[in-house]
């Protein structure tokens, strides 16, 4: 018969199921893979040893696809003694510096289309939501971009437009 007394000593130091080991390499390798696909300034600020570096690098330039798949491999060996947390949290602040960007390319492009459709109704409504904007800018921007949809021209200053929006939504946050 056994005491409960001892379950509650068993700390749960069993050792991990070949399922489990299979696993945690998977994630590993599913990492080096989002590492190979950063780009060059956003690899540069990801913590990590020169082997690991250098094996993204090799894995760029391989062009058949089973080396490419053994070269994934082995970055995902050499993560297994890389600063995993250290390499999340540069990757999540890029996901989120991503996230960001899309959400100012949104607002921007909303603004645009609803300026250029609505005019200046619309333009009042974005001055007194954003009295910080500058209104001389925008309304020559907003007055050239106009011109262009009317003459069906391509909209080199509609998208003039949307960059300052969004450079201006980005200066803003």
């Amino acid at each position: 018969m056994h005491n409960t007394d001892d379950f509650e000593e068993f700390d749960g130091d069993l050792p991990k199921s070949k399922t489990q080991l299979k696993n945690e390499m998977q994630q590993l390798q599913d990492l080096g893979k989002q590492l190979t696909e950063l780009t060059a300034s956003k690899l540069a600020e990801v913590p990590m040893d020169p082997e690991l570096e250098e094996a993204i690098a090799t894995f760029h330039r391989i062009k058949s696809r089973e080396a490419k798949r053994r070269q994934m491999q082995f970055i995902g060996k050499l993560m297994r003694d890389a600063d995993v947390e250290a390499i999340e949290a540069v990757l999540n602040s890029h996901k989120e510096r991503d996230l960001q960007r899309l959400r100012f390319d949104r607002l921007a492009e909303d603004w645009r289309d609803r300026l250029l459709d609505q005019g200046n109704d619309a333009l009042s409504m974005f001055f007194n939501e954003h009295p910080s904007a500058d209104h001389q800018q925008l309304r020559n921007l907003l007055r050239e971009a106009g011109k262009e949809r009317a003459n069906n021209k391509p909209p080199t200053n509609q998208r003039k437009l949307f960059r300052y929006l969004r450079d201006f939504f980005v200066q803003e946050s």
